[in-house]
Order: structure tokens, then sequence, then C-alpha cells
């Protein structure tokens, strides 16, 4: 029994010792619920504290940004306040000054008129001293011209009856001597037709003259003088000019180089090969070549054929083609007139024929007159072989219209384009030195003794290479007579300003001008090209 009492109390204790666990285990769980409940509450404490406090950091924010805005409106209506004080101010300043401009321009006017009524007044009154004096003596004057004529109507009638007199004794005394009256009527008669005689043998003699050595009528322009012995001074003058002027400038032109004519690299090779190759027919005595130059008008044609005689060492002769035309039946008899004076030059002739369309137009045209076809004829018998005397070239805007017999008597056929943009800004130099540089540097020495010098043209440094090529790049479709024309005008209008000073802007000006009548001209060529 007291073995089961022990085992009972045994498991009593365990049973004790069990629950006082359970009940220490139950207060650790309360303890740590407790905690945790704790813990919670911090937490949510610290949540709450910290929304509350971003919801006042928030509230602040938007006060500050309130404050901000607030304060930015009133900053602006500050300054608008200030810009609508200070357009106040300067308008009044602006009413306040443009009073006083009022009231001294008002003062001013009020003086001028013043002091025009005042010149005007004192205008009356010298001009009425001067009436007056003028007045008395022009009475004075009267006086003593009627007296002067009086004197001289009675010298002149004494003289007149004195002369009379003496002529009616001279008729009296031929009409009573026979021999004297037949002596004096044959005396005039022989004076007559010695006079009549010896002005129609002096018109005839010229004529024969003008004939035999003379230059033909047609003939506009020619290195030949009109007459052997008429160039040589003039020749000398020019030859000592050129000298002097080419010493004043440091250049002398070379023999290799083209003078003012400027035209394509590819064009002036050709040019200048047609040049040496002529120089050299000429040395060889070999047949000489026909050229036809075609392209716009003011594209240099003339001036290369001028140059290309010089260079080749020819003479020249330019005639117009529509000189033939007036001409009628005797342009055959000058044509002729022509090739048989190119046949006395000893150096050999450039015959250069501009306008050749004029009169050497195809024979099928129904608006060509028999005279016409005859100077053709007759231009077609003289070019029907190759010369060794004379080089025909010739100029033309339309080469379609040229006869086909006349193109197949041409070797060389070269078209003269528009300058491009390089060409039109080595033109525009040329010519800006040309008439403004060296405008009265190319004057003989004693050139100031007969006439006045021009005044010097100043060109400032603004006037640089670009605003060269600019207006080389402006002026496209301008011929080099167009651009020589543009720098004309660019003269003309520098010399309107009494200091002749050129600046950039006036040459921009002028340019500018010319462009635009440039294109105005085209345009009623256009319109005018159009049929009705």
């Amino acid at each position: 029994m007291r073995k089961q009492e022990q085992v009972r109390l045994a498991e009593l204790a365990a049973e004790k010792v069990h629950h006082e666990a359970i009940l220490s285990q139950a207060a650790i769980d309360k303890q740590r619920q407790m905690a945790e409940e704790q813990r919670n509450l911090v937490q949510q404490q610290s949540q709450a504290k910290a929304q509350m406090m971003r919801y006042e950091d928030e509230l602040a924010r938007k006060r500050m940004q309130t404050d901000h805005e607030a304060q930015r409106r009133h900053n602006a209506e500050l300054v608008k306040m200030q810009e609508e004080s200070s357009i106040r101010k300067e308008q009044a300043r602006r009413a306040t000054e443009e009073q006083i401009q009022a009231q001294q321009r008002q003062t001013e006017k009020e003086r001028a008129e013043i002091e025009r009524e005042t010149i005007r007044v004192k205008a009356m009154a010298e001009a009425e001293g001067r009436a007056h004096e003028a007045k008395l003596t022009e009475d004075h004057k009267r006086r003593m011209l009627i007296q002067r004529m009086n004197g001289e109507r009675e010298k002149w009638l004494a003289a007149i009856n004195t002369t009379f007199s003496h002529i009616e004794g001279g008729f009296r005394i031929l009409l009573t001597d026979r021999s004297k009256l037949i002596m004096t009527v044959g005396g005039a008669t022989a004076l007559a037709a010695g006079v009549y005689t010896t002005r129609e043998g002096s018109r005839v003699v010229w004529g024969y003259i003008n004939r035999i050595l003379g230059q033909p009528s047609l003939i506009r322009e020619s290195s030949i003088a009109k007459f052997p012995w008429s160039g040589t001074v003039s020749r000398g003058m020019k030859a000592l000019n050129y000298s002097t002027a080419a010493r004043a400038a440091g250049l002398v032109e070379s023999k290799t180089s083209f003078g003012n004519v400027i035209l394509h690299p590819s064009l002036q090779r050709r040019i200048e090969h047609l040049a040496r190759a002529t120089s050299n027919t000429k040395s060889h005595q070999a047949p000489f070549r026909n050229m036809l130059f075609y392209g716009p008008p003011g594209t240099g044609k003339t001036m290369v054929a001028r140059e290309i005689a010089r260079k080749s060492g020819l003479d020249y002769a330019m005639m117009t083609g529509g000189d033939v035309a007036p001409l009628g039946p005797h342009a055959v008899t000058k044509i002729h007139e022509i090739f048989d004076w190119a046949k006395k030059s000893k150096k050999g002739l450039l015959l250069f024929i501009d306008e050749a369309d004029a009169f050497l137009c195809e024979r099928n045209s129904t608006h060509m007159s028999e005279a016409q076809r005859s100077a053709l004829n007759a231009l077609l018998f003289r070019t029907g072989d190759q010369s060794r005397d004379i080089v025909l070239v010739l100029a033309t805007n339309r080469p379609g219209d040229l006869d086909s017999a006349i193109t197949d008597r041409i070797d060389e056929v070269i078209e003269f384009p528009l300058p491009g943009e390089e060409e039109r800004f080595k033109l525009l130099k040329l010519y800006l030195n040309k008439y403004l540089s060296s405008e009265g540097d190319s004057e003989p020495a004693w050139g100031p003794l007969f006439k006045k010098k021009p005044q010097k043209i100043t060109i400032k440094e603004d006037l640089s290479e670009d605003v060269i090529r600019e207006a080389a790049k402006k002026t496209e479709g301008f011929s080099g007579r167009e651009i020589a024309k543009l720098m004309a005008s660019v003269q003309a209008a520098v010399y309107g300003r009494p200091d002749c000073v050129l600046d950039s802007q006036l040459f921009k000006e002028i340019v500018e001008y010319k462009v635009a009548e440039h294109h105005q001209r085209m345009e009623l060529a256009a319109e005018g090209a159009q049929p009705a």
C-alpha cells in the first residue's frame, strides 16, 4: 500500500510539476503576447506618428507652395505695375519731347517766315532801286543810241549815194565805150567757166583717187589708213600713247595674252590655236581658213576677230551686213571693191562681216531682193577658192539662216556662249579696273594741257573679291557687253556722288538694278516671241 501511495504521490508530484510547467508556459505565452501587443502598439503608434509627420510635412509644403505662388503673383503684379509705370513715364517723356520739338519747329517756321519776309522786303527794295537806276540809265542810253543811230544813218546814206554815183558813172562809161563792155563781159564769162571747170575737175580727180587708193565705203573700221599717207601721224600718236600708258601702269601686254578678251579656257585655247595657225599659214604662204563665229550678242566675237588679226600679224577690216541692203544694185560693185582693196594689203587682211545673216541668208527665202541675191552671188564668186590674201570671218546670231553655199566655204565654226560665273568674275574685275581703278591714269602726258583731267575715283576696302564674286553669281545670263554696261553704270553712279567714292553698298545697288532690268528685258523678249 505504501508503495502505491508513493507511486500515487509521485504521479501527483509529476502532475503538479507538469501543471506548474503548463502554468509557467502560459505565463510565458501571456508575457510574450503582451510583449507582442506592446510591440504592435508601439509600431502602430510609430506609423501613426510617421503618417502624422508626413501629413504635417505635406501641409507645410502646400503652405510653402501657396505662399510661393502668392509671392510670385505679387512679384508679377509688382513688375507689371513697374512696367506700366515705365511705359507711362516713357509716353509722358515722348509726349513732352514731341511737344518741345513741335514748339521748336513752330519757332523755326516762324523764324523762317520772318527771314523770308525780311529777304522779300529787302529784295523788293533793292529791285525797286535797281529798276529806278536802270530806268535812268536806259533813258540816257536811249538818247545816246538815238544820236548814234542818226549819225550812222547819215554816214551810210552818204556812202550809199557816193557808191551809186560811182556805179552810175561806171555803167555810163561801159555803155558809151563798146570795147570796154566786150572786155568786161568776156572776163566775167571766162572767170565763171574757170571756176566751174576747176570744181568739176577736182571732183573727178578726187573720185578717181578715192576709187584707186581710198578705203571702200562699206568698211566701218580698219587697221589700214583710209589713204596710204594719212595714217602715219595717227599711228605714231597711238603707239606713243600706248607706250606711255603701259609705262604708267607698269604693265606691257605680252604677245601671247589676249588683251581685254575674257573667254572660257577651252574656247580661249582654241582661239589662240587659230591665231597661231593663221600666223604660220601666212608665213608659209598657204591658203587661209575662213571662220564662222556665232552666239548671242555681246559675247566678244568682234574683239576676238580683231585680236586674231593682231596676233597673226594681219590687217583687219570690219563691215556690217546691214549696210549692204540699202545699196541696192550698187551692192555688187561695193563687194568687188572690198575684195580688190583687200588684195592691196601686204600683210594679208582679215575681213570681219558682222550680222552676216542680214545679206547672206538662204537664197530660197522669199524676202530676199534681187539686189541682195546678186550681192550674195558676188561674195560667193570672190570666195569660191581658198585665198592667200583674205581671211573671211563671219559673225551671226542666227547661223541657221545662212545660205548653204556660204557655210560650205567655212572651215572653222566656233560658238561663243554666254560667259560662265568665273568668266563673269574676271570681266567684272577687268571693267572695274578699266572704268574705275585706272580712270584717268592712261591719259598722255600732255592731256591735261588740252582738257580737264577727270576726278580720281576712290574705291573703299569693303568692295572685296567676295562682293564681286557674289555679283558674278547674280549676273547669270549677262553677256560681256552687258557686264561692261553695268560697270559703266557704276562709274556714272560714282560720278554722281560729290566725293567720287565707290563702296560695296553702291556697287550692290547698281548690280540689283541691272539684274532686274535684264530679267525685264528677257520677259519682254519672251512675250514678243510668243505668237499673237
